[in-house]
């Protein structure tokens, strides 16, 4: 079997995620071997200032599509959700392993929950989707923005710049520091960003020998609820300017699709829950996805 590069950037939970995953693919082949690309994102290098104002999420995967279409890479496994809807041309994702729990969570020491947090307690997150559902719950709390990586926001947040913060709990499972989560928020109260929780394996389209290779890993209930959740978000021209989450999931022989959407200062908000016959093939539970969030244009 040939040498295949992998491309990743240089965030600890990048690297901890996409390392993870190599070592799961060479378990799966005995004769795998690979060697690691670091990129440096341009959504690595801003980090003054909220990705809504900077061009969203894709700013973390640019310049790792771009070392593929380079041949500089065979591969690069990315957090679905920094993923945009589309694709450059000649790349695609091939393999999505099994999710993690794609639930956000709180952290915060002193409070613990969200229900325990002060009237006007300051809430650290970046997120749109999350400020517009968690507004729902509690509109009496006040939300700071805070990039940086997971530790840099951890800082923070022992330091006393924040009361809390909302992150998602797959990050926190993949770094080892599960523990620091005081409160699994449920998806009725923190609807997921749109693929959260799951990594995506992206090659180009013409590189038949990764394919393959990838093949073994792939999940394909994770790659069915992954593509309705994607074609929302086509249909709604989702990114970091737009509130919106999506959350697939099956129920015995049902697909089951839930949508929140919201205008960019968070008025409107619409939502929305779909049902689906399952099994269904990958372009059809895009389909369905790209259909139920048309109607919440």
């Amino acid at each position: 079997m040939p040498l295949l590069t992998y491309a990743t950037r240089k965030s600890p939970l990048a690297l901890a995620q996409c390392r993870s995953f190599i070592a799961s693919l060479t378990a799966a082949h005995g004769d795998l071997t690979t060697t690691e690309l670091l990129v440096t994102t341009t959504g690595d290098r801003i980090q003054d200032r909220p990705l809504s104002e900077v061009g969203g999420k894709g700013l973390f995967v640019k310049e790792i599509e771009e070392a593929l279409l380079e041949g500089r890479a065979d591969l690069a496994v990315h957090s679905v959700k920094d993923v945009p809807a589309r694709l450059p041309p000649g790349l695609v994702l091939a393999c999505l392993p099994r999710r993690a729990d794609p639930r956000d969570v709180l952290v915060s020491p002193l409070h613990g929950t969200l229900a325990g947090l002060p009237a006007g307690a300051r809430v650290g997150t970046g997120s749109l989707r999350r400020i517009v559902s968690l507004r729902e719950a509690r509109a009496d709390l006040t939300f700071v923005p805070i990039r940086g990586n997971v530790d840099t926001r951890l800082r923070k947040l022992d330091a006393g710049e924040v009361d809390a913060l909302v992150l998602a709990g797959a990050g926190l499972v993949r770094l080892g520091l599960e523990a620091r989560a005081t409160e699994w928020l449920s998806a009725d109260v923190s609807l997921p960003a749109i693929g959260q929780g799951a990594l995506g394996v992206e090659i180009r389209e013409s590189d038949e020998v990764a394919r393959r290779t990838l093949s073994v890993v792939h999940d394909g209930d994770t790659g069915i609820a992954v593509a309705a959740e994607r074609g929302v978000m086509v249909a709604l021209d989702g990114d970091c300017r737009t509130p919106i989450a999506a959350y697939g999931t099956r129920e015995g022989d049902t697909l089951v699709l839930r949508v929140m959407v919201a205008e960019q200062d968070g008025t409107r908000v619409r939502r929305a829950s779909k049902r689906a016959p399952w099994p269904v093939s990958e372009s059809e539970a895009r389909a369905f996805g790209v259909d139920t969030g048309s109607a919440l244009r």
